[in-house]
């Protein structure tokens, strides 16, 4: 993958003033151009030289008058399914990547590039060459929080000469052991845990630890067997830096301890007195677990380790910054000690939410979870792989191409209306806009109402991220307290006679559906159905295990429509042939 297609090249250009415009730019080549009427191809000695040649000069570089664009030079038998998309904006969030990649087709593997670039480069592998194609088409160009992405195929030995490769239905993989780590971040060294350690430093102390030429923060990546990212341009001005640590939990430990250390000894260097409390950053959703009921997680945590901690307030989230600061304090060893126990209760609600969506995902065809954007940003392995759930309409209740749309009525504080409503009716608008659904606030229930409904009509996905939304919304302007997990009710109508599958014989349905989903579920007696001959079923409990109950109850309302379905098949006229599941 070392050889360079040269395009937009002069018709004045000669072999000299390619090779004068790469040693200016310090890049090595291992052979001499050839320079054809409008482009040119040369071969670099490693990929690090090639990717460096593309990152510097394609489209930055001009020669007589002309800019050069510069890529990948691959063969046409090897144009495949493996693509290289560069230029990605540095702060990009992995799920929302791997959303976007979802949206052509299968993704096989993602892997990232290093380069010396803020930008940032993967490998992308797609399962189907037709796929790929269209990510290209698509992608190359496109803006991106106004980055412009740049696609080129990257040289694929194992393409076939012709066709698709087997079980390459678009949401498929091809069959053959099962693919380790998630499309988002594809193929990331085994030793990292599943969530990066996320820490701010004081903006001073920024140059200690990255050192001359890099030397420090190169010593800290080799012995902690980690890879260690400074955004130094995240937030300019800004009086403290992220710095995010992948690696094993104890690889993130040590190289956080490291950090310490420095920040300790430049303080002392520069005589700066003021204390450097170590400050963890971590997503919202998982502080209410590590404060634990009462705030009992937190003062063992401070009992144990010596130390004091803080957690900045819910004010200052957003639904684009969703992460709160944890502000340890105490001497390094036990800010170290503190660091290992906050990040182990961090990984453990990080865990128990992923085994809540490895649930979903089996439930809610073709819904791409990682691209909700519910999790930290640049954490590898953003959940389970969407690749082999099939694509929406495979299976469940849809007999079109299109899962079907559901109708959940959700009741939230009446005082939180004009949080959810906003501005002249913006956030509500913005919120149906992102989900894809239809969400209406239904009028009050006389005057001393303290809930109000709220009317979410969309298909799963849609009705996962507009709840979602609106549970961190509530959280976001305090209508529950700190320590207080937000738990809602919501309602969902089924018809009358699929009440009693709810249920099951003796109960055993609703129950087993309350110890699975930690939801509370029930179906109300003696009720008269509407006049679409539709009872309700209540659903309360915290967001995931809401969306559970919701997904596992629309799996036995589509069990029973397909048994309906099945039903009536022998009721077809002789010579016709009967429905089948639309395929895409």
């Amino acid at each position: 993958m070392n050889k360079l297609y040269i395009g937009n090249v002069s018709a004045e250009a000669s072999e000299e003033d390619l090779e004068s415009i790469f040693k200016q730019w310090k890049i090595p080549h291992s052979g001499p151009f050839l320079v054809k009427t409008g482009y040119a191809f040369v071969d670099c000695p490693d990929e690090k030289a090639a990717m460096r040649a593309i990152d510097v000069l394609s489209g930055k570089v001009e020669l007589h008058g002309k800019v050069l664009e510069v890529e990948h030079s691959v063969p046409k038998r090897q144009r495949s399914c493996k693509l290289q998309i560069r230029n990605i904006p540095p702060h990009m969030q992995w799920e929302v990547l791997d959303g976007m990649l979802a949206q052509y087709g299968a993704v096989e593997s993602c892997e990232q590039v290093n380069t010396d670039t803020e930008t940032a480069v993967v490998n992308v592998r797609y399962a189907v060459r037709d796929h790929a194609r269209l990510a290209m088409e698509k992608l190359n160009g496109s803006m991106m929080e106004n980055y412009a992405l740049k696609v080129s195929y990257i040289p694929d030995e194992t393409a076939a000469p012709e066709g698709p490769p087997s079980g390459g239905r678009r949401g498929f993989n091809g069959r053959g052991p099962p693919r380790a780590g998630s499309p988002g971040l594809g193929a990331r060294p085994k030793v990292q845990s599943d969530i990066p350690l996320r820490v701010l430093v004081p903006t001073q102390f920024v140059g200690a630890i990255i050192g001359k030429e890099g030397a420090t923060i190169r010593n800290i990546t080799k012995q902690t067997h980690s890879k260690i990212d400074i955004h130094r341009k995240e937030n300019a001005g800004a009086a403290e830096k992220p710095i995010t640590i992948h690696s094993t939990p104890d690889g993130c430990s040590n190289a956080c301890r490291t950090i310490m250390d420095i920040m300790q000894k430049e303080a002392v260097d520069t005589k700066f007195t003021e204390e450097i409390p170590l400050k963890i950053l971590a997503h919202n959703n998982f502080v209410g677990r590590l404060i634990g009921k009462e705030g009992r997680n937190l003062k063992k945590i401070e009992q144990d380790t010596g130390t004091k901690i803080t957690i900045s307030p819910l004010q200052d989230l957003t639904l684009y910054n969703p992460e709160r600061t944890i502000t340890i304090k105490g001497s390094i060893e036990a800010c170290s000690r503190a660091e290992e126990e906050v990040m182990k209760k961090i990984r453990e609600s990080y865990e128990s939410d992923m085994a809540a969506m490895n649930l979903q995902s089996n439930l809610i065809p073709g819904l791409n979870l990682n691209a909700l954007g519910l999790f930290p940003s640049g954490a590898p392995g953003m959940g389970p792989s969407m690749a082999n759930v099939p694509p929406p309409g495979a299976h469940g209740g849809s007999y079109g191409g299109q899962p079907e749309s559901e109708t959940v009525h959700l009741f939230i504080p009446a005082l939180a209306v004009g949080a959810i409503i906003g501005k002249q009716g913006q956030h509500i608008k913005q919120l149906s806009h992102f989900a894809g659904a239809s969400i209406k606030i239904a009028p009050a229930e006389g005057m001393d109402a303290k809930q109000r409904m709220v009317i979410i009509v969309g298909p799963p996905e849609a009705q996962f991220k507009a709840q979602c939304r609106i549970f961190g919304k509530l959280k976001e302007e305090n209508f529950f307290g700190p320590k207080e997990e937000v738990k809602l009710e919501a309602h969902i109508k089924v018809p009358s006679f699929a009440a009693g599958r709810v249920i099951g014989k003796g109960g055993k349905t609703v129950n087993e559906l309350q110890n699975l989903t930690c939801a509370e579920v029930v179906v109300p007696r003696d009720q008269t159905p509407d006049e679409n001959d539709q009872v309700i079923v209540k659903i309360s409990g915290h967001f995931f295990a809401c969306q559970l109950a919701q997904r596992k109850i629309q799996e036995i309302l589509a069990q029973v429509r397909r048994q309906q379905h099945q039903q009536q098949q022998p009721k077809t006229p002789s010579g016709s042939q009967p429905l089948t599941p639309r395929r895409k």
